[in-house]
């Protein structure tokens, strides 16, 4: 089954996002394949990569290989079989798995020796895959991240496993790379209307029904104007979920290391230390004492939630809550969904909290998965608040009350 260039994308993201040194595992490419291609252009001068071929096509590879000249001739290594294959960090699988249960479970386990300890396997699957109950086992298990990427025929979900280790719940070190070194993740999620600016797939979603709804109305009353007001609605609606890149995405080596950056567009509404025993201890030290820096969202803001720092995530869990105005002392007690990050300076949370209007919180970030600095992981709808919480004494802010932020640029406090 042909693999389109975004779900390409998807499959060698966690390799492109590296820096390096690093190594990858192509298995099942041919020359001119989507995931091969991706996986060259995201080849560096230290990085090493192997591509596994079907035996009657690897003549075929190492032949254009070696055409590519100096760049591949010492990076690049093609061989007949898995078998033969170095273990890698990174290992991305080709063409999406199709295959029955019990043959499923035996390529992983092939596969799995092929995964360095803290390395990532990625996948395709369609959506009727046979052996869909067993990649949700796997996913449960040892998945980082899932992606839907309907630009594709049929449309597939890409699957990254930290499967190069025990359970990612056994809570020891599994990234192979600091997080610090990582670009922002790809996210199939964010589709880009021009190169400064994006949607969120919930504004296609959306903005796609309401356009439907006014072609029906029209279709279905001609002579009648209410299919206006649905299709009015559909710009403003889309707005909402507008994504705009933003100069974080971008920094890489220039970043500053000691900035802690806005988790969303809004105004500062306090700064505050508070105690709070739900995230265990702030730093290596016990005590839970943290440095909260609440900013709230307007209607009119980004409602995108991006990562205040780099680090891993272990854990994400969510409170049931009222749904009171945000500006309000209630506030406090509204539902909300916690991402809590890892760091070489200790933990850093960060919470997203509903407000009065649809209350709807979308966290795509998994336990065990890397976050880079400003990289997108969630946004709320429509109207809300994001706190971040620094571990006491370790930061101090840097933003004042009252102060205009935004999420994924603003540096809103610095490590100390």
């Amino acid at each position: 089954m042909p693999i389109s260039k975004a779900a390409a994308r998807g499959i060698t993201d966690e390799f492109a996002r590296r820096r390096g040194p690093k190594s990858g595992l192509v298995v099942g490419a041919t020359w001119g394949h989507p995931v091969l291609t991706a996986a060259l252009e995201a080849l560096m001068p230290a990085d090493r990569l192997t591509v596994v071929a079907d035996p009657a096509s690897i003549g075929d590879l190492r032949t254009a290989l070696d055409a590519e000249g100096s760049w591949t001739a010492g990076n690049v290594t093609a061989v007949p079989s898995l078998a033969e294959a170095e273990p890698a960090e990174e290992v991305m699988l080709a063409a999406p798995v199709t295959v029955e249960a019990e043959a499923f479970i035996a390529d992983i386990e092939l596969l799995r020796e092929k995964v360095e300890p803290g390395g990532v396997l990625s996948f395709a699957a369609t959506l009727t895959a046979p052996a869909r109950e067993e990649i949700a086992e796997l996913v449960a298990e040892y998945g980082i991240g899932t992606d839907l990427i309907v630009r594709s025929l049929p449309p597939v979900r890409i699957h990254k496993l930290r499967i190069g280790s025990a359970s990612k719940r056994e809570g020891e070190p599994r990234a192979i790379a600091p997080a610090e070194d990582l670009a922002p993740a790809w996210r199939a999620s964010s589709v880009a209307v021009t190169p400064a600016m994006h949607l969120d797939s919930n504004g296609v979603i959306a903005a796609g029904l309401l356009l439907g709804t006014a072609w029906a109305a029209k279709r279905l009353r001609p002579s009648s104007k209410a299919w206006v007001l649905p299709a009015l609605a559909a710009v403003p609606v889309a707005a909402f979920f507008r994504d705009p890149q933003r100069e974080a995405d971008l920094r890489g080596e220039d970043d500053e290391p000691e900035a802690v950056l806005a988790a969303s567009d809004g105004r500062v509404m306090a700064i505050e230390t508070v105690v709070d025993e739900r995230f265990g201890a702030a730093t290596g030290a016990a005590g839970a004492e943290w440095l909260r820096i609440a900013v709230q969202l307007s209607l009119t803001d980004v409602h995108i939630n991006r990562a205040p720092v780099a680090g891993e995530v272990v854990d994400v869990f969510t409170e049931k809550g009222g749904y009171a105005k945000v500006s309000l002392a209630e506030a406090e007690h509204n539902a909300a969904c916690y991402t809590v990050v890892s760091t070489a300076r200790g933990r850093v949370v960060t919470a997203q909290r509903t407000g009065a209007v649809l209350r709807r919180i979308v966290n795509r970030s998994k336990p065990g998965a890397s976050v880079a600095k400003g990289e997108r992981y969630g946004l709320i709808r429509f109207g809300s608040r994001t706190d971040v919480y620094l571990p006491a004494g370790a930061a101090e802010a840097v933003v004042d009350p009252g102060d205009p932020v935004r999420g994924g640029e603003t540096v809103i406090a610095r490590w100390r």
